[in-house]
């Protein structure tokens, strides 16, 4: 084992170690350049988790939109600027053999990852057992040295139930995902979606839903925010904007 994998195999060990305690939840802010991931980081966060959406926006391409090249180069930059575990956003892969993402992934420093399972060929939910398979490749190849979130995207297609939600958590838990993502899941579902599945819940917090805390206690173990810190911080951006441009008045 060469130091440089060491290393990251002893950074993803202390990242994975937080899902379980005794912190919980724990919260991930998602940095989308290196400015905001030290802001993070001065804070006080013990790890982050890059949003796609917010990077995509910050580089001016619409989610999903993102070429890979481009994407691992802004994690890359994050990693760079903090001395914290980071873990990416690299949507369903880029069409990557799992020995191309993982060593992407590991050229980037980055020791986590969020992999979802919407096929963005054909604009639908992938076969679960085709993603299971697909992770368990993403799992042989990197071993320890990377924390995997698999994203379940039952709920972005009109899931009512949680049976095919636990189904396919089931299968991403046995194929070595180390926490799972239904995204947009109804925050009353969280702790019998924990239960079924059995491994970390992630749950996001949204505009208008309850607070990280709140998720905790409803049964997520680990939460993040997508695009909604970057899309704060430019709402906040426009105001000053805004503002400034009402004092310049009939100078601009």
């Amino acid at each position: 084992m060469t130091t440089a994998h060491a290393n990251a195999t002893a950074t993803a060990a202390a990242l994975r170690a937080l899902h379980h305690g005794p912190g919980l939840p724990l919260v991930l802010p998602g940095p989308w350049d290196a400015a905001s991931a030290q802001v993070f980081a001065d804070a006080g966060f013990s790890a982050l988790a890059t949003p796609s959406a917010g990077i995509a926006a910050s580089l001016g391409y619409e989610d999903g939109k993102t070429p890979a090249d481009e994407m691992f180069a802004a994690v890359a930059r994050i990693v760079r600027a903090v001395d914290l575990p980071v873990s990416a956003d690299v949507e369903a892969g880029y069409g990557l053999s799992a020995k191309e993402l993982v060593g992407r992934l590991a050229d980037a420093g980055a020791v986590g990852c969020n992999l979802e399972d919407t096929d963005h060929a054909t604009g639908s939910l992938r076969d679960p057992q085709e993603q299971a398979d697909w992770l368990a490749e993403v799992r042989a190849e990197a071993g320890d040295a990377l924390v995997i979130n698999a994203r379940i995207d039952t709920y972005l297609y009109g899931a009512q139930d949680t049976e095919e939600t636990v189904r396919r958590g089931r299968l991403y838990a046995a194929a070595g995902a180390d926490c799972v993502y239904p995204i947009l899941a109804p925050p009353p579902l969280l702790a019998e979606l924990a239960a079924g599945i059995g491994i970390p819940l992630n749950a996001v917090v949204t505009p208008d839903g309850p607070s990280p805390r709140e998720l905790g206690t409803l049964g997520a173990a680990r939460i993040t925010f997508g695009p909604g810190l970057q899309q704060r911080a430019m709402a906040a951006l426009a105001g000053m904007a805004e503002q400034l441009r009402e004092e310049l008045g009939a100078e601009l």
